[in-house]
């Protein structure tokens, strides 16, 4: 071997060294094609109930008429208007149920239906005769009657807010008033003439009706429990007038037709008590 080669030799066998390193050390990249989304939202299930509320409610009512009753008089073919010369209702209970759903803390709203009965007293005078008597004569007459109710409301209500419990509310509704008027017994008395003095008692039907109707409402509410709430409440409500009983048998044998008497329209001022149970 010549000076020359012994001079390559070291060269190479450097230069042949770190190749063959590179190459025993080299790992080719791993390529995901499959990333996995570490982002991915968690499902979260949806509360179905919440924010709805059952509520009932007992209560008793103050009733007053808005004006004045009227009821009309037939004489052969003849009708004569006239206005009772005394009228009342007496209050009694009242029950409501309804189911609502609160929006926010502040507002939330309510389907009621309540229900309540009114019974009726009147006198009146006309200057015809009774049904049956004869010409001439003049009569007088005191009437019976009650009316069963359901008042169907559409309410809303704004809660001002809680203090150790309670929360205090005010509201307002509008809706439909079922006014079933059961019969009606009127004592006709003879006021004048042949047959002065002579009673008698006759039976009228009852007429049924829809009544427009709205109310106004306060009162507050105290956190009995989480979903239990105790309501305390007032509500004034109107309901409009219509017709109450039709004429006795004995005056349609002779042509009468359509309702004798007709209300005004009422006003109830109505106290209640009941509960609230949201459905969390």
């Amino acid at each position: 071997m010549s000076f020359r080669q012994h001079l390559l030799l070291p060269v190479l066998l450097l230069a042949a060294g770190p190749m063959h390193a590179g190459a025993a050390d080299y790992e080719p990249p791993i390529v995901d094609s499959f990333p996995i989304d570490q982002t991915a939202p968690e499902f979260v299930p949806v509360e179905i109930g919440s924010g709805w509320y059952l509520r009932g409610d007992v209560g008793y009512a103050i009733t007053g008429a808005t004006g004045a009753f009227r009821f009309r008089a037939f004489d052969t073919g003849t009708y004569t208007p006239g206005t009772f010369a005394s009228a009342a209702y007496n209050g009694d209970l009242s029950f409501g149920v309804g189911f609502g759903y609160r929006f926010t803390d502040m507002l939330r709203a309510d389907l009621t239906a309540d229900n309540f009965s009114l019974r009726f007293n009147g006198a009146r005078t006309f200057g015809s005769p009774c049904p049956g008597a004869g010409a001439g004569t003049t009569c007088s007459a005191s009437d019976a009657a009650s009316v069963n109710a359901w008042s169907i409301m559409a309410n809303g209500y704004v809660d001002l807010g809680t203090v150790a419990r309670f929360t205090p509310y005010v509201g307002a509704g509008v809706g439909l008033t079922y006014a079933n008027w059961g019969a009606a017994s009127t004592t006709y008395t003879c006021a004048s003439g042949a047959c002065a003095g002579a009673t008698q008692v006759l039976p009228h039907a009852g007429i049924d009706s829809w009544r427009f109707t709205y109310a106004a409402m306060a009162g507050f509410a105290y956190d009995v429990s989480s979903n239990m709430k105790l309501d305390v409440g007032y509500t004034f409500r109107h309901v409009a007038g219509g017709d109450m009983f039709a004429f006795p048998a004995v005056s349609q044998a002779a042509g009468a037709s359509g309702a004798e008497a007709s209300d005004p329209g009422f006003n109830q001022h109505v106290f209640k008590i009941g509960l609230r149970y949201e459905l969390w």
